[in-house]
C-alpha cells in the first residue's frame, strides 16, 4: 500500500470539480498531500488508504470532546427523527442560550449564528450601533474570519517600533478595500502603543477586539496587567470590548479566557467547540446591547441560525464538559502536560531549537531560537520550513498536525495516545538529526 495515494489521487479528481480541490484554503497546506478521510472515532482518523492517524487537529479546533462521540452522536440521532431545521424557532434554543449565560461571565442575551466569520461581523455591527462610532481596533496576528470588513494581511518580520498607526491593509484579492477604512491595526500586548492610540482616536472608536490569549499565532498570553488596562481604557472612553472566543470558548473551560482571566468583556464571540462539531457559533453580552437585535435595530439573519442538530450537539457537549463542575478539563490539561513536558526533553536530547507555548488543553510549537515568543513579531521569526519538514514526516508516522504549529487535544486522547505520539516524534526527530 503507497501511503496517501488515494488522497493524492482524489485530490486531483477534485481539483477537477471543486475550486482549490478543497473547501477551505487552509487545508491545502497539508504535505505532502490534503488527506482524504474516511471515518473518524474519538482521538484517530482513518484516510482513504486506511492509514490511521492520531488526530491533533481535531477539526482544527471543534472536536472538544473528540470524533463521533457517543453524547453528540445520541443527540443528533434523537434530533434528526423530528426533524432537521424548521424555519421557526424551538425549545433547544431557549435552553443552549440559558446555558451560555450560566458559563460564560459576559452573556447575559446571545444571538446564534453558524460560522465563527458570522459572529464577529453581528459583534462589530452591534458595537457601531449602539455606540454610533465606526472604528475598530483590532490586532496584527489575531484571526477574526475572512469577512471584507475586518480581513487584514499581517506583517512580516516588522519590530514592534516599524508599526505605523494607523494601518490597515486587505488580506486577499478581491476584498473591497475601502471596507477595512475604519480599521485601525495595533501590536498586541503593546500597552503604550494602545494608550497612544485611544487619547488620538477615543470619541471615534466604537470597539476594540481581541483574542484574548492569541491563540491563533503562537499561543501567546497576554503580558500581565495588559487585558486589564485594555478594559479600563475602553470603558473610560465609551469603547466596547469584544473578546472572540472562537477558539478558547468552551475549550479552556466552561467560562472560556474570560473567566480564565477574570476580565470581562461586553460582548463575546464563540465557535468551534460549543457544538461537539457540528457548525453553530454565537454572540453573547449585556442585556443592553443584545436587544439592538430585539427590536430590530441591528438585523441578525440566517436560515441555519440556531437549526436543532447543532443546537442539540451544543446542549449535549456542555452537558458531558460540565459534568463534576468541568473536571474533564484537568483530565486533558494533564494528558497536555505530558505530552508537552515531554516532547521538549526530547527536543533538548535532539539539540532541537524547539518552543512551546501552552493554554490549557491547545499548545503551540515552534522552531525558534527565542527563549521566549510573546509578540507577533517574535512568532513571525519561527522557521516555517523546517516546522512544515517536522509534520509532513509526523504525518507518514501516522500523526496529524497542523503545519502553523497549533495542536489541540480533547476528551478522547488517552494516555496510549500521547505514548505513541512522543513514540512517533522521537522517530522524526531522529529523521532530522540524520538529514542535518
Amino acid at each position: 500500500m503507497k501511503m496517501f495515494g488515494k488522497s493524492k489521487r482524489l485530490y486531483e479528481t477534485s481539483k477537477r470539480h471543486l475550486a482549490s480541490g478543497v473547501s477551505s484554503n487552509l487545508r491545502s497546506e497539508m504535505k505532502p498531500v490534503p488527506i482524504f478521510i474516511n471515518k473518524a472515532q474519538g482521538s484517530r482518523m482513518v484516510d482513504e488508504d486506511s492509514v490511521e492517524f492520531i488526530d491533533y487537529i481535531m477539526a482544527y479546533g471543534p472536536q472538544m470532546l473528540g470524533h463521533s462521540h457517543p453524547a453528540i452522536v445520541d443527540a443528533i440521532k434523537s434530533q434528526i427523527e423530528i426533524g432537521q431545521t424548521y424555519g421557526a424557532q424551538h425549545k433547544g434554543e431557549i435552553e443552549l442560550a440559558k446555558k451560555i449565560t450560566e458559563y460564560v461571565p459576559c452573556a447575559e442575551k446571545v444571538s446564534f449564528s453558524s460560522t465563527g466569520t458570522e459572529a464577529v461581523q453581528l459583534a462589530l455591527r452591534l458595537s457601531r450601533a449602539y455606540t454610533g462610532k465606526q472604528k475598530i481596533i483590532r490586532f496584527d496576528g489575531h484571526y477574526h474570519g475572512w469577512a471584507d470588513t475586518i480581513a487584514i494581511s499581517f506583517t512580516e518580520g516588522e519590530e514592534l517600533s516599524n508599526y505605523k498607526n494607523p494601518k490597515s491593509s486587505p488580506s486577499t484579492a478581491g476584498q473591497n478595500v475601502n471596507a477595512l477604512t475604519d480599521v485601525i491595526v495595533l501590536p498586541w500586548n503593546d500597552v503604550e502603543m494602545l494608550e497612544a492610540t485611544i487619547n488620538e482616536f477615543g470619541g471615534e472608536i466604537a470597539a476594540i477586539i481581541t483574542e484574548p490569549i492569541m491563540c491563533n499565532s503562537g499561543c501567546i498570553s497576554p503580558k500581565q496587567g495588559y487585558l486589564e488596562r485594555m478594559r479600563e481604557l475602553a470603558s473610560n472612553k465609551d469603547i466596547l470590548l469584544i473578546f472572540d472566543e472562537v477558539i478558547t470558548g468552551f475549550r479552556l473551560g466552561l467560562g472560556g479566557a474570560q473567566e480564565k482571566l477574570n476580565v470581562t468583556p461586553d460582548l463575546v464571540t464563540l465557535g468551534k467547540a460549543v457544538a461537539g462539531g457540528l457548525p453553530l457559533s454565537a454572540v453573547g453580552g449585556k442585556k443592553e446591547i443584545m436587544d439592538l437585535v430585539s427590536d430590530n435595530t441591528v438585523y441578525h439573519m440566517g436560515t441555519q441560525n440556531g437549526n436543532p442538530l447543532s443546537v442539540s450537539a451544543a446542549l449535549a457537549s456542555i452537558k458531558f464538559l460540565s459534568r463534576k463542575n468541568g473536571h474533564v478539563y484537568k483530565n486533558i490539561e494533564t494528558l497536555t502536560n505530558k505530552l508537552t513536558n515531554n516532547l521538549e526533553k526530547l527536543a533538548e536530547e535532539y539539540k532541537i531549537p524547539l518552543l512551546i507555548n501552552k493554554q490549557g488543553t491547545i499548545f503551540h510549537t515552534m522552531f525558534t531560537s527565542y527563549k521566549e515568543v510573546d509578540t507577533f513579531y517574535k512568532f513571525q521569526q519561527r522557521d516555517i520550513p523546517r516546522f512544515n519538514k517536522f509534520t509532513e514526516l509526523l504525518m507518514a508516522e501516522g500523526v496529524a498536525v497542523r503545519p502553523s504549529g497549533l495542536w489541540y487535544l480533547s476528551v478522547a486522547h488517552t494516555q496510549k495516545d500521547i505514548g505513541e505520539t512522543l513514540d512517533k516524534i522521537e522517530k522524526c526527530f531522529n529523521k532530522m538529526k540524520k538529514e542535518q
